[in-house]
């Protein structure tokens, strides 16, 4: 790997760890887009869900007091499913099917709230969410606007969103790195990038969730749903651009 790509890496997860400090969401999704843009599919997949692991599970810790726990354990159990009937298939998307799906997962932030009653607080639908969430990531690399859908009818603040979230992305990055890596490993195969790499960008990522929370602490609920929706959008309307160029 070369020192600009791993440079570019490092303070790609420093920004995106920032963006999801804030939002809950939205660094994931770019930095899933800038992994592709380097590396082959399956690598990408292993080196995020290494990195967002990082990110949320540091996020998780330091928002743990206002974590609701009983969304974690149902989401959990629907995760391992998700993550076992994907691995029994052996899917992998292509580079372009990457980058489409990347593009139009954003688009779920505008479906009118009235179409889908889902509320992760109560049981089936946290289920559900575990269920489709972790499948949507193990397809398209993330699913924060999926989840996001889950929480809007819930009573939860924003601090309690953003906790609960960076919970549940704990299971669905642990399932990425499974369903992935494994493959990987059994066939020998490389592409990840190097221990000194990661031993770089955790701290980076890790600080950038810190400044994060400081910027969360200072955001009007308002505020905090409003620019979540429209900057999710246009990185969408960018990987929809990224799609059509590799297929055309």
């Amino acid at each position: 790997m070369t020192t600009p790509v791993a440079l570019f890496l490092i303070i790609t997860a420093f920004l995106t760890a920032l963006l999801s400090g804030i939002f809950g969401m939205a660094g994931g999704l770019v930095l899933m887009g800038a992994l592709a843009f380097v590396m082959p599919v399956s690598a990408a997949f292993v080196t995020h869900g290494l990195l967002q692991l990082i990110a949320n599970g540091w996020r998780a810790v330091l928002h743990r007091r206002h974590i609701a726990w009983p969304i974690i354990r149902n989401y959990a159990l629907a995760s391992a499913v998700a993550a076992s009937a994907v691995l029994a298939i052996g899917f992998m998307p292509s580079k372009p099917l990457l980058f489409l799906l990347l593009g139009l997962v954003p688009m779920l932030v505008w479906l009118p709230k009235n179409w889908l009653r889902l509320d992760a607080s109560r049981t089936p639908h946290a289920l559900v969410s575990g269920f489709l969430i972790t499948a949507l990531n193990l397809s398209a690399g993330v699913a924060g606007p999926l989840l996001d859908i889950f929480f809007v009818r819930t009573d939860l603040n924003r601090h309690q969103i953003v906790a609960t979230k960076a919970a549940t992305q704990v299971f669905s990055h642990l399932a990425k790195i499974t369903v992935y890596g494994t493959p990987m490993l059994v066939a020998g195969k490389g592409g990840v990038p190097p221990w000194w790499l990661f031993a770089l960008a955790i701290p980076a990522s890790m600080l950038g969730t810190s400044a994060g929370g400081w910027v969360l602490d200072r955001l009007s609920d308002a505020n905090f749903k409003r620019w979540t929706a429209w900057i999710v959008t246009t990185i969408g309307v960018f990987y929809l651009w990224k799609a059509w160029d590799l297929w055309f």
